[in-house]
């Protein structure tokens, strides 16, 4: 979860939220801009969640994705962020070679990339507001982060260790980076729950978690799942080779493998 600035009488005014949506919850924190004018932005913000889920969950049988896979609408029917999500899933299918899918049981599920997705929308809605100068959305532990909290203090989120219960694997900083995103996948929260698409079951692989850092959360959330499914090996080659890319990566085994540049964004 994004680590908490200290305030002070300089400090940009913080305006905060927390929201329940899409199964898990939501933290908007807002600095600077005008309390009135941040207040009615979230309000908006924490609509198009809420929007979201009811477009995009698999869980409700009137969603339009629901509705879509049963063939009840076309494509051309759905808002327009359906095929928006889509259009970025097949991208992602596309640049990891399959190993992230939006196909679940041979059925249509963009569930892997629509949180990430949905987190990043909110934060540039809140970053465009006249005056905010720092704005962090976290997800169910996917953060997406933006501008900084104050002058010379820059957003930090703790990633959680997989292997200790209450415990830090890394603090990772968006010093000197204006766009800054860190998705987790792994198995420590919701126990096997991402699925190899080659076979069509939980992915086994020799991994707990892996942590990605990037300048969008859409990509980095869609990479960790994808990584996590290929294994370390294969995971943490394929993440070196992707442009403005780290990662954290934790085996069972409590063995700890980062890409190159990771180094500079701790602390």
């Amino acid at each position: 979860m994004a680590d908490t600035v200290a305030e002070s009488a300089q400090a940009p005014a913080a305006v905060r939220h927390v929201e329940e949506t899409m199964g898990t919850v939501f933290s908007l924190d807002v600095r600077g801009g005008d309390p009135a004018a941040v207040r009615a932005a979230l309000d908006e913000a924490v609509a198009g969640l809420h929007r979201v889920d009811e477009v995009f969950s698999t869980y409700r049988e009137d969603s339009q994705i629901a509705r879509l896979r049963r063939g009840e609408l076309t494509l051309a029917e759905c808002d327009p962020e359906v095929a928006e999500v889509l259009d970025l899933a097949a991208e992602a299918e596309r640049l990891s070679d399959g190993w992230f899918s939006t196909s679940y049981q041979g059925r249509l599920d963009p569930t892997g990339i629509v949180k990430g997705w949905a987190v990043e929308r909110a934060a540039r809605r809140l970053s465009a507001v006249p005056g905010v100068c720092g704005v962090s959305v976290n997800g169910g532990g996917d953060v997406q982060l933006l501008g900084a909290p104050g002058a010379q203090r820059p957003w930090r989120v703790g990633v959680s260790d997989p292997l200790r219960p209450g415990g830090l694997a890394a603090v990772i900083s968006a010093s000197g980076v204006d766009e800054l995103s860190v998705a987790t996948s792994g198995t420590a929260e919701r126990g096997a729950h991402i699925l190899d698409p080659r076979t069509g079951h939980s992915a086994v692989t020799d991994l707990v978690a892996v942590t990605v850092v990037g300048p969008r959360l859409t990509w980095a959330d869609c990479w960790a799942t994808a990584a996590f499914a290929m294994g370390s090996r294969e995971g943490l080659a394929w993440l070196e080779s992707l442009p403005d890319v780290e990662a954290l990566l934790i085996t069972a085994g409590d063995e700890v493998r980062c890409t190159g540049g990771l180094a500079a964004r701790l602390g």
